[in-house]
């Protein structure tokens, strides 16, 4: 049976390839639906960005919903800078086909989860935890019906990407971070220290460009635009491919290693605000309550999402 999922997200090109990651891969992912949320992008954009790769990805039987539009206590903070202003520079834009649910996002995720039985969906938050944040805050009767949450979010050696302490999608809405990682269900969190090991380089990109197909010419033109500004920064050659390693992990999960550990959320200081303090020692004494991913097989990896995307064959 395959697993039932909802990813949440905020396309973003990372986003975007781990949602065409997730809809190749039906036999073991059943996506319920694709909520979008304020992030890389304003909303109006992340909730066009997931349906037009609905449409790329030929899948018009997954619905989409646009959720909350700024954090839960914060301004939005946005990321146009790496993403280009559609959030998918690098592929052509048009108008999306599938249509947007008139529902609210957070009441999708609410209403699913209230009528599902226990621990039987998995969420797969790869933005900003704010929907998430907000349908636990206001429902949390629901716990009782997730499975697990895989994310992206955070960061532990390897810093911030955004601040010199927090990773962006931490950063943007920490006080929803704090709600989910509070939340008791459990967690297998993909920071930065894994995603960093997932470099798009012109070699792997090529490889996904030379299967011909229209997912993977549009996968190959974000990873090129993608690879522009953190090759720039880190001086890797091409870009982290974050979020998809949270589908990766579903599919294939010896592809990672990790560890678990408690994970908090700085939501106080100015200076490190988003920071998660992974207590990878256990030195705290807190309860764990997450799975950090900290190793991956980047080769296989690229092998997964390569395959995949050649599936969508035309």
């Amino acid at each position: 049976m395959p697993e039932k999922i909802i990813i949440d997200c905020d396309p973003g090109q990372d986003d975007a390839i781990a949602l065409l990651l997730a809809m190749a891969s039906p036999e073991e992912l059943e996506l319920l639906g694709i909520t979008a949320v304020a992030g890389n992008v304003p909303l109006h954009l992340t909730e066009r960005n997931a349906r037009l790769m609905c449409d790329l990805g030929r899948r018009d039987d997954i619905r989409v919903y646009a959720g909350c539009s700024k954090p839960m206590v914060r301004d939005l903070v946005t990321a146009e800078n790496v993403h280009g202003d559609t959030g998918i520079d690098g592929m052509q834009v048009t108008k999306p086909a599938v249509p947007l649910q008139s529902q609210h996002a957070v009441d999708f995720i609410i209403e699913t989860l209230k009528k599902a039985g226990e621990a039987s969906i998995t969420l797969v938050p790869t933005g900003p935890l704010t929907n998430i944040g907000m349908a636990i805050s206001r429902e949390p009767s629901i716990l009782r019906s997730i499975k697990r949450i895989v994310l992206m979010g955070g960061a532990m050696r390897e810093g911030g990407n955004y601040s010199p302490s927090a990773e962006f999608n931490i950063l943007v809405d920490p006080h929803a971070a704090k709600v989910v990682f509070a939340c008791g269900r459990p967690i297998t969190a993909m920071g930065l220290d894994v995603t960093h090991q997932v470099i798009a380089t012109k070699d792997r990109v090529a490889r996904i460009g030379a299967l011909e197909n229209s997912a993977a010419t549009a996968t190959a033109g974000m990873l090129s635009f993608f690879n522009r500004h953190d090759s720039a920064k880190y001086g890797f050659d091409g870009a982290p491919l974050h979020d998809p390693c949270t589908v990766a992990w579903l599919l294939q999960p010896d592809l990672f290693e990790g560890k678990d550990c408690n994970i908090a959320i700085e939501t106080e200081s100015p200076l490190t605000i988003g920071h998660t303090a992974v207590d990878f020692w256990g030195i705290s004494g807190r309860e764990v309550n997450a799975t950090w991913i900290h190793s991956v097989d980047a080769d296989g990896f690229y092998d997964l999402l390569t395959e995949r995307l050649a599936r969508y064959a035309d």
